[in-house]
């Protein structure tokens, strides 16, 4: 059958008019963007310049970033937990699990903030003691429950939900073998969970996980709803005594932005860490594997030819053998 040749010498770059255009648009837009940022005097930059860097934004912002830590810490701790007990054998267990993970990803994060603020309304008494019988503690709700703890609680517990299933999916994505092969040359559970499930697992752990942190720095704004003064709270207590919105709003966003920037480029770092890694750990175990079989293999010839001589054989080398 006849084919015909490609003529290299007078080929010719394929043309793409449509490439061109997409760019001519987006420089448009770009320059109309530009344009209204600089020439708008309703923007304000000078405002923004003036309390960006106050005393009052920066405590907040503070606040902003220590309420992220703490929450994600609550959440990764827990759903940790949570993710164990929805992959255990345990029918009670999977269950508690799910129907928790099943409310707190079913109800808003701004619906649980606020009920958790007025629990005092539901539960005036907090008390400590035994079921229908008699209590050991008891202390008024309002005195425990500060917009402090709810904003911590309601954040952690609403991102535990999340991570459970972060987690449990990076666990399952390991195959079953890995696992089998690790008890198969004797390690404990725990130290294959270590060396073996987790360096894989991390990979599909870890950029989920970033994603969630990024998530939560901007749902902290949600607990100006509960007076508590974080980045939002205090720009909008700004902006309601001077009247300027547009610039204060623009003082929060420009944080949020750099925030989230920085956290962006600590998370690509740490995937990189983290495939690197397991693609060592798993290199080393699979060697690891090889040389075992081998020495086996080894072990089970030489026992073959000394039975084949008419040499006794020790009875360890013939159960290598068999």
């Amino acid at each position: 059958m006849y084919k015909e040749r490609l003529d290299v010498a007078n080929a010719s770059r394929r043309k793409h008019p449509w490439r061109l255009l997409a760019v001519l648009v987006v420089a448009v837009l770009a320059a109309q963007l530009i344009q209204l940022f600089v020439t708008n005097e309703r923007f304000a930059w000078p405002v923004v310049a003036t309390y960006l860097f106050s005393k009052q934004v920066v405590g907040a912002l503070g606040i902003t970033l220590w309420l992220t830590v703490v929450a994600m810490l609550l959440g990764i701790v827990l759903g940790v937990l949570l993710a164990i007990c929805r992959i255990s054998k345990n029918p009670v267990l999977r269950a508690a699990a799910s129907v928790y993970i099943w409310f707190f990803r079913g109800t808003p994060l701004l619906v649980q903030l606020i009920f958790f603020y007025n629990l005092s309304a539901l539960i005036p008494q907090l008390s400590v003691g035994i079921p229908f019988g008699p209590e050991f503690v008891s202390v008024e709700t309002n005195t425990v429950i500060t917009p402090m703890l709810v904003a911590i609680l309601g954040l952690g517990l609403h991102e535990a939900a999340y991570m459970a299933e972060i987690v449990r999916g990076g666990l399952l994505s390991v195959a079953a073998g890995q696992k089998e092969a690790g008890q198969t040359l004797g390690m404990t559970g725990a130290r294959t969970m270590r060396r073996i499930i987790l360096p894989q697992a991390m990979r599909f752990i870890i950029p989920p996980t970033g994603n969630q942190v990024i998530s939560m720095v901007k749902a902290t704004s949600l607990v100006s709803v509960i007076a508590m003064a974080d980045l939002f709270y205090t720009v909008q207590a700004i902006y309601n005594g001077n009247f300027k919105t547009i610039p204060l709003l623009l003082v929060a966003s420009i944080w949020y932005l750099i925030i989230t920037s920085v956290m962006n480029i600590g998370q690509s770092f740490i995937e990189n860490y983290y495939a690197r890694g397991a693609k060592q750990e798993t290199e080393s175990f699979l060697k690891f594997l090889v040389g075992t079989k081998s020495r086996r293999g080894a072990a089970s010839a030489g026992a073959q030819a000394r039975l084949s001589a008419g040499s006794e054989v020790p009875v360890n080398e013939i159960g290598e053998k068999r």
